[in-house]
């Protein structure tokens, strides 16, 4: 065909000092002629079709996959394509043109190959994102590490394509090199291990409130990569911790809370031990008439008051609207101590926002407070310097 071309030119009379050249152009030509119209013909006829396609279906997955980044990506191949395939039916195999063309454009194949993959990857991840089984796995760590791995694959075929050896040569001598390899991608190494390790144990999830006060971490957790997890503290700062902090050392993670529903209230009421005694008969009769004494297995005369205390917070608790009733609700003396007998409400919040749960603390020992002396009961308070200037003046 090239031998055609040339006689063609020649009977058209073109000068033969001129033929060289003028071929060239018009294979340049018809080349880019070639390239324009496949380009033309994937971006006009197959793109549209399989978008439409795409949206034809019920799943969201393939319009993900397919993207319009995606068929961009894949749109830059074939040039290269094209070119690797009419270069050595234009060019003779001897001609040193062609080898230097050949290797600029297996180098072009190779990055495009690369970019696409990598928009393939976060496809992917923006898929797994979506998928109610791995969306609160922290697999972006995961899937930059693919990325790496295609990148680094890539720089190895074109090193191999620059200097025509074989891609094992390139991964013996880079083998010999591996000390100084692992000290420089140390932190990525480290991060990759403990990703796999924190999704594998399912220890960490983007939206978890965790605490780590060695790194002053104490809030939500907004992104785990592949070399930090960030975390959005309460006061609105974030905090930056490696990945592999997290598996050396120890972090509290309030998911399970959050899971159950109920936010747990323990906190207890110091009451002063002289004010616990047994109830009198005209208690005894206001307590009953209220009802405040069922459950009670009594003799009257053995009645303490803060046994009456407790039963009654105990209903109160169990009744309560907002407090969690499929928890654990308990009301409990602790091991007397010089500031009085701790009383210890333990029971959960029926629900896990922060504001409503102080809210609902608040109002509870609020009402403990305010009921203590109807039970003939005093909360222990250290003295202050008024009382001891009315203990001088009495």
């Amino acid at each position: 065909m090239n031998e055609m071309i040339v006689e063609w030119l020649k009977d058209w009379g073109v000068n033969p000092s001129s033929i060289y050249w003028l071929y060239w152009i018009l294979m340049v030509l018809l080349l880019a002629i070639i390239i324009y119209a496949l380009h033309l013909c994937f971006n006009k006829g197959l793109v549209p079709l399989i978008r439409k396609v795409t949206k034809g279906t019920t799943s969201k997955w393939d319009d993900i996959l397919l993207n319009d980044t995606f068929l961009s990506d894949v749109s830059y191949l074939i040039p290269s394509i094209v070119i690797a395939c009419v270069l050595p039916l234009v060019i003779p195999s001897s001609d040193m043109i062609l080898e230097f063309l050949l290797k600029v454009n297996y180098i072009y194949m190779v990055v495009a190959i690369a970019k696409m993959l990598c928009t393939f990857l976060n496809s992917l991840y923006a898929i797994s994102n979506q998928t109610d089984k791995l969306k609160n796995h922290p697999l972006k760590g995961i899937y930059q590490m693919l990325k790496i791995v295609v990148v680094c694959v890539a720089l190895i075929i074109i090193i191999s394509i620059l200097i025509n050896k074989n891609p094992g040569y390139i991964l013996t001598a880079l083998g010999a090199s591996a000390a100084v390899l692992m000290l420089v991608f140390k932190d990525m190494i480290m991060g990759l291990v403990a990703g796999v390790q924190l999704s594998a144990n399912d220890m960490l999830r983007p939206g978890d409130w965790i605490s780590m006060p060695k790194h002053g971490a104490d809030g939500s957790v907004v992104e785990v990569t592949l070399t930090t997890v960030k975390v959005q503290n309460w006061d609105k700062t974030i905090t930056t911790i490696p990945p592999y902090c997290l598996i050396s050392d120890s972090f509290q993670n309030w998911r399970g809370m959050t899971d159950s529903g109920g936010r747990r209230i323990k906190r207890s009421v110091y009451i002063d031990m002289r004010s616990i005694t047994f109830c009198t008969k005209e208690q005894l009769k206001e307590f009953e008439k209220k009802g405040w004494l069922e459950g009670i297995e009594r003799e009257d005369q053995f009645v303490v008051n803060l046994h009456v205390f407790r039963n009654y917070l105990d209903k109160f608790l169990r009744h309560h609207p907002r407090v969690n009733q499929n928890l654990m609700i308990m009301v409990r003396q602790l091991q007397p101590t010089a500031q009085g007998l701790p009383l210890e409400l333990y029971f959960f919040y029926n629900g896990t926002d922060w504001v409503p749960y102080e809210h609902l603390q608040s109002e509870i020992f609020e009402h403990v407070f305010a009921m203590l002396p109807t039970f003939g009961l005093q909360v222990f308070q250290a003295p202050m310097g008024i009382d001891f200037l009315k203990s001088y003046n009495d």
